[in-house]
């Protein structure tokens, strides 16, 4: 029995050296991305991010509204690394609850101030201008409204489209809460509801409701119109920009964050770098035809210049009341 012992002490021995083999092995760093835009837009750019740096991206998604209360729900216990959302209104909640981290200047400083955070806690990634699509075969150009407001007259009863749920509608909203008071805003929506709106859940709809002549107007953002596969100016739909300065010209924007409690993770940093590289931003031009806030001067096919729209002069961080645009729309009836 005693000389079974030598082998079985080198058994011992060889497993031994696997499991210390294992425990050297470099573990995959990983980071959880919770994204407020959808897995099929951003995918893409996972992987691509994923393929340059070897680093593993858990990705958790939602409509931006959502993932956001989640995340205040969550609080410091989120598992959340980085927070990467549609409209700046659901960044702007969690900044004033401080649960955002402060980002590097040399990050915030690739985009236009008017298009990003005023206190460095997220930078903005994409403009996504609110448009309104028209019937070109019934409606000539100058026949379109170019302000919202007027979408409630009785001539655009049971013709105009409108996507309540989705997130930019109700940053939307926001920005005229913010911009023309809450009395204003509440009437506009009463407005829609009395003329017969159409209510759609997503904004593709829509457009493909005008582009089949099914609705004259909807309200839409631009990409929608802009990432037709081919020259979106043979599309039956056509879009106008809204009255220069006015609140029916808003720019939202999509962004980033980091979670205060992953201030020190070099993945989350890297991934915002990431996304506001060359690489990503020329993605965003070229794949969703989004206005790349980092790449200066780039424009879609088909739409005027960043430049030229003549937004609201609107701090895009006081859209963070989204919680009371919600409870208003919930009230008139819309949600």
């Amino acid at each position: 029995m005693h000389r079974r012992l030598p082998v079985a002490l080198a058994v011992a021995l060889m497993l031994t050296g696997c499991s210390n083999a294992d425990d050297s092995t470099t573990a995959v760093e990983t980071l959880t991305l919770y994204s407020g835009r959808t897995l099929e837009l951003v995918e893409p750019l996972i992987e691509q991010f994923e393929a340059d740096t070897g680093i593993k991206v858990e990705v958790r998604d939602g409509d931006s509204t959502s993932i956001a209360g989640q995340i205040l729900e969550e609080g410091d216990k989120t598992a959340a690394d980085v927070f990467l959302s549609q409209d700046a209104g659901a960044l702007g909640v969690l900044s004033d609850a401080g649960l955002l981290a402060p980002l590097d200047d040399d990050v915030t400083a690739l985009v236009d101030p008017s298009y990003t955070s005023q206190d460095g806690s997220w930078v903005g990634l994409t403009g996504r201008a609110r448009v309104i699509a028209y019937d070109s075969e019934t409606l000539s150009a100058d026949e379109v409204p170019t302000n919202v407001l007027e979408l409630v007259d009785e001539k655009w009863r049971g013709q105009v489209g409108i996507a309540p749920t989705n997130a930019s509608f109700q940053s939307f909203v926001t920005a005229l809460r913010v911009s023309e008071g809450e009395d204003v805003a509440r009437e506009w929506l009463e407005g829609l509801i009395a003329n017969d709106a159409q209510i759609y859940d997503k904004n593709g709809p829509i457009l493909e409701a005008v582009n089949g002549g099914a609705l004259k107007l909807g309200l839409i953002n631009h990409y929608y119109w802009a990432r037709y596969e081919g020259d979106p100016l043979t599309q039956r739909a056509q879009i106008a920009f809204g009255d220069p300065g006015s609140v029916s010209a808003l720019v939202n924007v999509s962004g980033v964050a980091i979670m205060k409690d992953s201030a020190d993770s070099e993945a989350a940093k890297k991934f915002v770098e990431f996304l506001v590289s060359e690489k990503a931003q020329t993605y965003f031009l070229e794949e969703t035809a989004e206005y790349p806030l980092a790449l200066d001067g780039a424009t879609p096919a088909g739409v005027p210049p960043l430049g030229d729209l003549g937004g609201p002069d609107i701090d895009l961080s006081d859209l963070a009341s989204l919680e009371q645009t919600v409870d208003m729309l919930t009230e008139v009836g819309l949600l």
